[in-house]
């Protein structure tokens, strides 16, 4: 039986909730196993938008909405048992428009690369973990932060090992291996989506489906599809601590919204895992895997 005692797993994210929307019961799984989790939030949600209308008129929400953010991202990650680290970059907003805006100077997204990396390499030298999560080279969805966040999370990987590499920032570490969230996996949503119409009951998938279903002018299906799970967590007791998190960002998710359609029996029934793609391994693994942590040994000598 594998001792989660001695693992250690980074999950880096661009904005506070994203850590509740994606992987979160995994998280909570691995903390409650005996593993130190940690999150990685690289930017402070300064550019949000109050997204749940019950906080309309809210005199915190309106007046700071980022310091609320604050508060909801430490009840979040009390709720999962993880540690959290702010990693300190200015959100760079969501463009919108035809054509786009450009982004606003100083912001996440428009740091270069060392620059963006450099605290995250720093962090991973001093957590140490053995397993990272993020986001594809699409960020999940193409938002700028999530990409540069992929970004920071590829070359933090790559080079955290590396004693030639990000001077300064503690002693090298090297980890073991990096998945990407699937937390928008096609084949979830239309499982549930099955599911509810099995059931008598209304679904609100049909249009992401339909939207997972269509190409492009060129025949290129959406970037949400481009990667295949190769693991699987089994994690669907810890749903209702991924959904005290979800709550927990009142200011950014709707309690009457989409993450809270199915309820969690219907979704340990229909759909009891949360979906990851290996990007990378240094270590041996059978793909497909149900374990993040398969083919490490915490014992092994490293840098």
């Amino acid at each position: 039986m594998t001792d989660y005692s001695q693992l250690r797993l980074l999950a880096i994210h661009a904005h506070p909730d994203d850590e509740s929307s994606k992987g979160a019961a995994t998280m909570a799984h691995y903390a409650r196993l005996g593993a130190r989790v940690m999150v990685a939030t690289c930017t402070g949600g300064e550019r949000g938008s109050i997204l749940n209308a019950e906080m309309e008129g809210d005199v915190a929400a309106e007046r700071d909405l980022t310091g609320l953010r604050r508060h909801e991202m430490a009840a979040a990650a009390a709720a999962l048992g993880v540690e959290h680290r702010w990693i300190g970059f200015m959100d760079s907003g969501l463009p919108e428009g035809d054509p786009l805006p450009p982004l606003p100077w100083g912001c996440f997204a428009l740091q270069p690369l060392e620059r963006a990396s450099a605290p995250v390499v720093q962090l991973v030298r001093e957590f140490r973990p053995h397993v990272i999560l993020s986001y594809d080279e699409n960020g999940g969805y193409p938002h700028p932060d999530h990409i540069q966040t992929h970004n920071v999370a590829m070359e933090a990987y790559r080079r955290a090992g590396d004693p030639e590499a990000y001077p300064g920032t503690g002693e090298p570490w090297t980890p073991s291996k990096l998945y990407y969230d699937r937390a928008f996996n096609p084949e979830r949503f239309l499982a549930l989506h099955e599911a509810l119409l099995e059931r008598g009951l209304d679904s609100p998938y049909a249009e992401r489906i339909a939207a997972f279903q269509e190409s492009d002018p060129e025949g290129h299906r959406p970037p949400v599809a481009r990667h295949e799970t190769t693991t699987r967590v089994r994690c669907e007791e810890e749903f209702p601590a991924r959904d005290r998190a979800l709550s927990a960002h009142r200011t950014q998710v709707d309690p009457k919204g989409l993450f809270f359609w199915v309820s969690t029996d219907t979704q340990a029934e229909v759909w009891p895992w949360e979906d990851y793609t290996l990007a990378e391994s240094r270590v041996a693994s059978e793909l497909p895997e149900t374990d993040l942590f398969a083919g490490i040994d915490p014992t092994t000598p490293r840098k």
